[in-house]
């Protein structure tokens, strides 16, 4: 059980997600201060606009309601924790979707055929047409295989 474990923790997975985790509690706090010192004074700056108030800073509280006194609701709060989750997610999308594009391009690189494989295509087309019989994977793996061998032998 110990040596399960011992897998688990040093697997990469819980690695991952540590630094997923340390990540998104940095990246959350950049997207909270975009949202306070930007979003909200402009969303501030527009309800001051629409509402005809000068004071910015309580422009958001018009949306306050307080059915008697001592207990209020706060739905300019909410508003602003709406907006930093909708910017938050909407980032974190754009974030990986690029990743995987970039993960998705290195793939399509590492699987694009090398000068090599054309050259064993021509070869094997010349055989077919000359008759003769066309070597497979397996062939040339074998051949190298006891290449090495002799190799190893001498």
């Amino acid at each position: 059980m110990f040596s399960e474990f011992k897998e688990f923790i040093i697997g990469g997975d819980v690695l991952d997600l540590a630094v997923g985790v340390v990540i998104g509690s940095a990246f959350t706090a950049i997207v909270t201060q975009v949202v306070e010192g930007l979003i909200t004074p402009l969303v501030g700056w527009f309800v001051a606009a629409i509402t005809g108030t000068r004071n910015l800073e309580s422009s958001l509280s018009i949306l306050d309601w307080s059915p008697v006194p001592g207990v209020t609701f706060q739905f300019g709060e909410i508003v602003s924790a709406v907006v930093t989750f909708i910017l938050t997610g909407f980032i974190l999308f754009i974030i990986v979707k690029a990743a995987n594009k970039a993960k998705l391009t290195q793939q399509e690189e590492e699987a694009a055929p090398v000068a090599e494989d054309y050259l064993a295509e021509i070869r094997d087309l010349m055989r077919q047409e000359q008759g003769l019989p066309v070597e497979t994977d397996e062939d040339s793996q074998s051949e190298e295989t006891n290449e090495a061998d002799e190799k190893a032998n001498s």
